[in-house]
């Protein structure tokens, strides 16, 4: 037997004996996975839309999957009279979008589950044989079938797009084991799937409940009582108007207006006790009313020293002046200071009479919402510059009012928090679940 022979038994042995790292118990003792061509698995669908018989048109996102491309762009992309090149994607079939990105590297593989369409001949679409093929859709959620596009892959290809050829994209191997073992692993993965949608759908039911609450508990534009008022505060007659001008440090003001924070600015003894690097914060980095510090960059102590603006402390308000209003976050942290970026700023109370939680929840107000919205509207820049912000009024009630309806809406942000780590959780648990259940291709050729 020649050395050539005897290296092609062996990955051949190999290849029986693949097993993934977990394998449920009536399967230990099974035979091990293989990995075949995608075109031994399925066949390519290239049925074109002649006379364009069908007008649904569909897309394929990377976040989304398969779906309906009015739904997903809110307008038709593609118009009557340029259907007929497109294939028909039936229901069941699958579909690679070669577009890369963030979330899908090499572009999303996804399965139509939401009917017949048709496609873009820039998709490849394809339908397996067998029709027990759910461990596939999740299967094309791993990365375990990356390297073979990158290596497949043409070099010439365009920065945005992966350039692989048919031929190649059918050659792709896919893990392969007996059809009850791959059922369990499909049933296992989509309960998770399940769970996860429950516990997201719980996510954003918070979120809706939250901005019904901030409905009720401020006043509306024009209006000096909220429509909601705990029993306590119904007498307490009306709120009081006040410009951010008047409620936050006189210091603060001062030092975003002629670029010197003068005191407000660290020290360069102060920058030296951080080794780790400086935080900074950007708008992403709001996550219902606080900052994720596991998101946020640091800074070098050398860099850091550059910005002069746009430094805050422990306590202070954090308010993303984008396009658009907020988010909103109070800064709470054992750092001496934070660096913000040109889409965050701070404010720090200067009245009494005004706590940080309350103005935090009354940046996100209706009133000031409205407020913020208008001035947006008939700007020409991307943001509201601090001498404007600095003239919104803000709708303040009595202290005992204000700590009330802070502490009302601070245990609703921890509950949203606390459910927002579940669902993270969750999503991780999928992740190291696909990790072991699939054997790596790698592993081949070992």
């Amino acid at each position: 037997m020649s050395s050539k022979t005897r290296t092609s038994a062996a990955k051949e042995e190999a290849r029986s004996v693949l097993v993934p790292k977990l394998r449920f118990p009536e399967f230990r003792g099974a035979r091990g996975w293989q990995f075949a061509p995608l075109h031994q698995l399925a066949t390519r669908a290239k049925q074109k839309n002649r006379d364009e018989k069908i007008t649904r048109v569909l897309t394929n996102s990377a976040e989304f999957g398969v779906v309906d491309q009015r739904d997903f762009f809110d307008k038709d992309i593609a118009t009557q009279g340029n259907l007929e090149s497109y294939y028909v994607v039936e229901l069941g079939s699958y579909v690679y979008n070669p577009r890369i990105s963030a979330t899908a590297p090499v572009g999303p593989i996804s399965k139509n589950k939401i009917g017949t369409g048709v496609m873009s001949p820039l998709y490849t679409v394809f339908k397996f044989k067998d029709d027990s093929n759910d461990l596939y859709e999740h299967y094309f959620k791993t990365t375990g079938w990356h390297t073979y596009m990158r290596q497949a892959s043409s070099t010439g290809a365009r920065h945005d797009r992966m350039a692989i050829s048919s031929e190649d994209f059918l050659a792709m191997p896919l893990p392969v084991s007996a059809p009850e073992e791959q059922q369990k692993i499909a049933e296992c993965l989509s309960s998770v799937d399940e769970l996860i949608a429950a516990q997201a759908r719980k996510v954003d039911a918070l979120k809706t409940h939250k901005k019904g609450l901030m409905q009720q508990l401020f006043p509306r534009e024009g209006e000096t009582q909220p429509r909601f008022r705990f029993p306590e505060f119904r007498k307490a007659g009306e709120w009081v108007r006040m410009s951010i001008q008047e409620m936050i440090d006189q210091q603060f003001i001062a030092g975003h207006l002629d670029g010197n924070h003068g005191e407000l600015y660290p020290k360069a003894e102060e920058f030296s006790k951080n080794k780790e690097g400086i935080p900074y914060i950007t708008a992403n980095d709001f996550i219902n009313g606080s900052v994720d510090f596991s998101r946020c960059k640091r800074l070098p102590v050398e860099r850091a020293r550059l910005f002069k603006k746009g430094v805050a402390k422990n306590g202070d308000i954090l308010f993303a002046h984008n396009a658009t209003v907020g988010p909103v976050a109070k800064l709470s942290t054992a750092e001496e200071f934070v660096i913000l970026s040109t889409t965050a700023t701070y404010f720090r109370c200067n009245a009494k009479d005004l706590s940080n939680d309350f103005l935090k929840s009354a940046l996100s107000s209706p009133d000031f919402v409205a407020q913020y919205s208008r001035v947006m509207s008939q700007s020409t820049r991307d943001q509201i510059p601090i001498t404007t912000q600095r003239k919104l009024e803000l709708q303040i009630p009595k202290p005992p009012e204000q700590q009330r309806i802070a502490s009302c809406l601070s245990s609703l942000e921890a509950q949203m928090i606390a459910e927002a780590h579940k669902l993270e959780f969750l999503k991780t648990h999928k992740k190291g679940l696909m990790q072991q259940l699939f054997p790596s291709p790698e592993e081949v050729d070992a």
